[in-house]
This record gives C-alpha cells, sequence and structure tokens, in this order.
C-alpha cells in the first residue's frame, strides 16, 4: 500500500513535512512502520499551492523512489506552502511505473491523492470510463485505478449544487465516488475488497476518506491538529501557541513521536473547512 500525507495551516518549509521528520514521509517510503509492505519504493510527487502566484497547485513527481531523490531535497528545503499533499508509490501489481501514474494528481485547483485499489479493476474499467464525461475522460494521461477516481469525482463534483467551491459540494462529491465505485464493483461481482483512502483538496478545503468495502481493513490513517509544525535541532513536531493560527496533518501514519496523534475510524472521512475546523463523517 501507498503512504500520503496532507498538511493545511501557516505556510511551512516542504522538508518540515517530507524530509525533516524522524518518520517523514521519505521514510515512510522504505521503511513504513504500518503498511501492509515496509516498501513503498515506485515513485513519489508532492504538491502545494502558492496562492499569491495561481490558485492551482504546483506538482513535482519522479520515478525514482523518494528515498534516492536529491532533487525532493533541495526543492523541499526552500519551498514554503500553507497546503501541501505528499505520497509516496507502491504500485499495483500490473500497473505501470511512470511519472504520469505517480499521485498527487492535479487538475484546475484540483489535487487528488488515494492510497489502496479499486477490487477488479480491470474488469470494471471500462464500465467506469463509460460513466465518465468526455472532459474527464480525456484529461486521465495515466492507467491507474487512482486517477479514473479524480477523474470520476470531478464529475461528480460537476452533477452538485452551483456552489461547487463549498465545502459541503466536495465532501458530498467523494461520497458519491465512492458510492458508485462500490456498485461497480458489484455489477462485476468483484470478490476482492476495494480499499478507498483518498484526499481532494481545492487548496482552501479538503476531504480525506478511511474506506473500505466488505469486512476487510481500510489502510491505516491518522490526523493531528495543532497551531504549527516546527523543526528544531533534529526533531520536529506539532506544537501549541497563542493566537488564531490553526494546522492540521492528515497522515497513512504519524510522523513524529507524539502520542496524541487520532486514528480516523474505519468507514469515516474528515471534512476540513476553510478556516481548518475538522468534522468527522461516516461512510457506513
Amino acid at each position: 500500500m501507498c503512504r500520503f500525507l496532507l498538511y493545511m495551516g501557516p505556510p511551512v518549509a516542504l522538508d518540515v513535512l517530507t524530509t525533516r521528520p524522524e518518520y517523514s514521509i521519505v521514510h515512510q517510503s522504505y521503511q513504513s512502520r504500518l503498511g501492509r509492505e515496509p516498501l513503498n519504493g515506485d515513485g513519489f510527487g508532492i504538491a502545494w499551492y502558492a496562492p499569491d502566484v495561481s490558485p492551482e497547485p504546483a506538482r513535482f513527481c519522479s520515478i525514482r523512489p523518494a528515498w534516492n531523490s536529491q532533487n525532493l531535497r533541495h526543492l523541499a528545503r526552500i519551498t514554503l506552502s500553507g497546503v501541501i499533499l505528499a505520497h509516496v508509490r507502491a504500485a499495483t501489481l500490473g500497473m505501470t511505473v511512470s511519472e504520469a501514474n505517480c499521485h498527487p494528481f492535479t487538475v484546475g485547483r484540483f489535487a487528488f491523492m488515494h492510497n489502496g485499489s479499486i477490487a477488479n479493476f480491470p474488469k470494471l474499467k471500462r464500465r467506469l470510463q463509460q460513466r465518465l464525461s468526455e472532459d474527464s475522460f480525456l484529461q486521465i494521461d495515466g492507467n491507474t485505478d487512482s486517477e479514473h477516481l479524480f477523474a470520476l469525482f470531478r464529475d461528480r463534483l460537476r452533477c452538485g449544487d452551483d456552489d461547487k467551491e463549498g465545502t459541503r459540494v466536495l465532501a458530498d462529491a467523494v461520497v458519491g465516488t465512492i458510492d458508485e465505485i462500490v456498485d461497480l464493483s458489484r455489477s462485476v461481482e468483484a470478490a476482492r475488497t476495494s480499499r478507498l483512502n483518498l484526499v481532494v483538496t481545492d487548496g482552501i478545503r479538503a476531504v480525506v476518506s478511511r474506506y473500505a468495502t466488505g469486512e476487510a481493513a481500510a489502510p491505516t490513517l491518522f490526523f493531528r491538529r495543532a497551531s504549527r509544525c516546527v523543526c528544531e535541532e533534529g526533531v520536529c513536531q506539532m506544537v501549541e501557541a497563542d493566537g488564531p493560527e490553526r494546522a492540521i496533518i492528515v497522515a497513512s501514519e504519524p510522523i513524529t513521536r507524539q502520542a496524541d496523534w487520532q486514528p480516523v475510524p474505519q468507514n469515516h472521512m474528515l471534512v476540513i473547512d476553510a478556516d481548518r475546523s475538522v468534522t468527522l463523517r461516516s461512510l457506513d
């Protein structure tokens, strides 16, 4: 399984999340503590927002293992952002290792990541594509189930209210995407488990799901809220501070030793509003 991380809060350097913490996303690329497999070496990607420059996120990805990328270390050291997504990939058997298949995926102002897989995806891929709008279908560059999920999400978003930027509409589109994938899996009598840990953000708000069909466990997912994230003398942690600042990290596994990381319950999702307030919503 892949590993991912979402940060929303006061701007920080990318390395505060990706390379410097003891259990950073780079560490998880070669020694995941909570994944089904410890190795996630089939590429990596980061996306980040610079709203003073553009509402659309920047994206950097590579098929090199994250632990072996000097470019990532140099870029992360001097790049600041208040909304950051990072992902290390363990490719599903049979999937191509290419930059087009590296998460996060971005279209317009949206960024998207996935940890898990759609059950029997090759068998239902054509049916899924037939449900997509032409625009969403043509924006698929790779061949992963994850990018098809992102395309389906964007179409569900178009079917929502006029306020396509709203938190509720974003959350409802994620629920609709999961519902439709579960329905498609049943239509081909998929006996395997779909695992759908999804992250989607427009750079202002975000939705993160932890979901699996049947009785199987979804991939692990944790979150921690504080005022800011800092690294001092080699120790990185979320800290409290006076003032209105809020920060949240949602990650496949905790990136610090702090004990107060909260697990996201099975078949729930976190809805993060523009003010960084967090709501837990059931997906049962």
